[in-house]
């Protein structure tokens, strides 16, 4: 799984989720790709599932690209665990995700094929997702 080599600092707090994305919005290296329609945290286990998703789909053919990595951590206390016993442990980490971001891109396979997969990974996803191809 994705996950950062090293953080400056082990605990994160959550942050604010608000507006669109302003970077990272259009195709820059296939000729398909999948936008994010809503605002979220996708995790490190979500993108690695759909990576494998639509891998399979196109049978290992084609390229495929990852354009969001998850470097925020999320903290979970221990069930029954009273108030006031600090922040809890390091759990997973997530990728902050605004509307408009372009999540995976893809080529070298036919549009057909590359909706399908691109379909089989967005309900790995939290976040409702587009289809997007390159202008031409």
């Amino acid at each position: 799984m994705l996950m950062p080599k090293k953080m400056k600092h082990r605990k994160q707090q959550r942050g604010k989720r608000g507006g669109i994305e302003v970077r990272g919005t259009v195709l820059s290296f296939g000729d398909f790709g999948m936008k994010a329609l809503d605002r979220g945290w996708v995790t490190a286990r979500q993108i690695e599932s759909a990576r494998r998703a639509m891998t399979r789909c196109i049978k290992r053919g084609g390229e495929v690209w990852i354009r969001i990595f998850p470097d925020k951590p999320v903290t979970t206390t221990s069930a029954e665990t009273p108030m006031g016993s600090g922040k809890g442990t390091l759990d997973h980490f997530v990728a902050v995700v605004r509307p408009g971001r372009v999540m995976f891109e893809m080529g070298g396979v036919p549009e057909a094929l590359a909706k399908e997969a691109m379909r089989l990974a967005s309900h790995k996803l939290a976040i409702k997702t587009t289809f997007i191809k390159k202008d031409t």
